[in-house]
Order: structure tokens, then sequence, then C-alpha cells
């Protein structure tokens, strides 16, 4: 498990928390429009080592709160991740934990050994064409289905996020993302932004009008949906 990057303070990736964030290498997908390339590199340098980052955390006990996990896909690293997180938990601070759910049985071991406070998880389209919008051959969908069934039970305070993406998502994916997490806690749509290090050339964000006929159709079954950090776009 490489540590990539770190954020030592962020007053949003964690809701009510101030919080470093952590990036860990590595991930199953390919999602064209990654923001974060670098990061699937199994080649990518290694910024610091977890002892490294376990020492700045003590240091910084009196400022932070909390710590977001994100990547790449932190659940690759299985029970690496399991000590990572525990180690960190020994320290005193609230984890968050940034994933694409493709681990059910490892979010779920997380949560009930209560080592997670937060988690995220990336809704990447609707099921229809969703190994499409995450760049692979083929995927199995009910996995991630079963990760969403989980956290919509409520054992750890969650929330949903699609990156939308002009050119990977229509109406017909917030359709069905209606019908497949209707009633749950919180739901984000969230507006791609080229970082200059994305996967692929060539995306572009929707504008403001487009992105708020995507919430009006999940706020149907979503009430509480909202669309986040989109404030310069028209």
């Amino acid at each position: 498990m490489k540590i990539c990057g770190l954020q030592k303070t962020t007053l949003l990736d964690f809701p009510g928390h101030v919080a470093a964030t952590v990036f860990l290498n590595g991930c199953n997908f390919r999602c064209p429009f990654c923001h974060n390339k670098d990061l699937l590199d199994s080649q990518a340098a290694e910024l610091l080592t977890q002892g490294e980052l376990l020492s700045f955390l003590k240091k910084r006990s009196s400022v932070l709160e909390g710590v977001c996990i994100s990547g790449g896909e932190p659940t690759l690293y299985k029970e690496e991740l399991v000590k990572f997180i525990d180690s960190i938990k020994e320290l005193g601070y609230l984890v968050k934990l940034d994933t694409n759910g493709y681990q059910p049985a490892l979010l779920e071991s997380l949560c009930r050994k209560q080592l997670l406070d937060y988690i995220a998880m990336d809704i990447k389209s609707g099921r229809f064409h969703y190994a499409q919008v995450c760049g692979v051959s083929s995927l199995d969908v009910t996995v991630i289905e079963e990760s969403a069934k989980f956290l919509m039970m409520g054992t750890v305070p969650y929330e949903f996020r699609t990156t939308t993406v002009k050119g990977l998502h229509t109406a017909a994916d917030f359709e069905d993302i209606s019908l497949w997490i209707g009633g749950c806690s919180q739901y984000f749509l969230q507006s791609f932004t080229d970082s200059g290090n994305v996967l692929k050339d060539g995306f572009a964000s929707f504008n403001r009008k487009e992105l708020e006929d995507f919430l009006l159709i999940v706020q149907k079954t979503i009430p509480h949906a909202q669309i986040r950090g989109v404030d310069s776009l028209h």
C-alpha cells in the first residue's frame, strides 16, 4: 500500500470536521474522467510511509479531528487497509472512507468493527452502462448494489455521489439512480472538472440548468438530494 498524496488540512472532505486527506494508489476502475490518473499507476511514487503519516497525525492531533482515506480505491488493500485504519483510530481520529463500492464484504467488516465513521460511495451512473462509465470491459453491478444496500441500512453515516460528465451521462441514468437508491439519506450531484490530469481528454461539464434538471429527477425519490460544488457554473 502506497501513500501517494496528502492534503494536510481540509474543511470540505469530511462533513463537519477538520481533516487530513490521504490518497492511496491503485484502482480496479479506469473511469475515463478520473482526475487522479497518476494514482492509477502501480509505479506511482510514494509520498510518505505509514509510519511517517502516523507521526504527522500525532503532531496534528490538536488541530485535526478526522482522516479521509481516498484514492485510487482504498479497499483494494483489504487486510492491510484494516490495520492502517486501526492505527489511525488508535490515535483518536475519526475516519472517513471514499470508495467505489466494489468490496462489499470488506466495507461491511470495517463498519462492524467500528473502524469507519463516515463513508462516501460513488454511484458512477445508471446500472445499464456502469462498466462503460467505469472504463472496464465487464463489471458485476450486483456487487455495487450490495454495498449500496448495506449502507442504506444506516450502520454508519454515509453519502452517495455522482460526478456528472457530458458525453457519459443522460437523464436515463438519473431515472435509474432514483429507482436504485431511492430513500437514501444523502445524495449529491457533482460536476466534472477537468483538472488537467484526467485519464482521457475530451470531456465537459453540464451547465447549471442541465444539472438542475437531473436533480429534479432524483428528488422524486431522494427529496434531500443536492448539487454540490458548482457555484461557478452558468
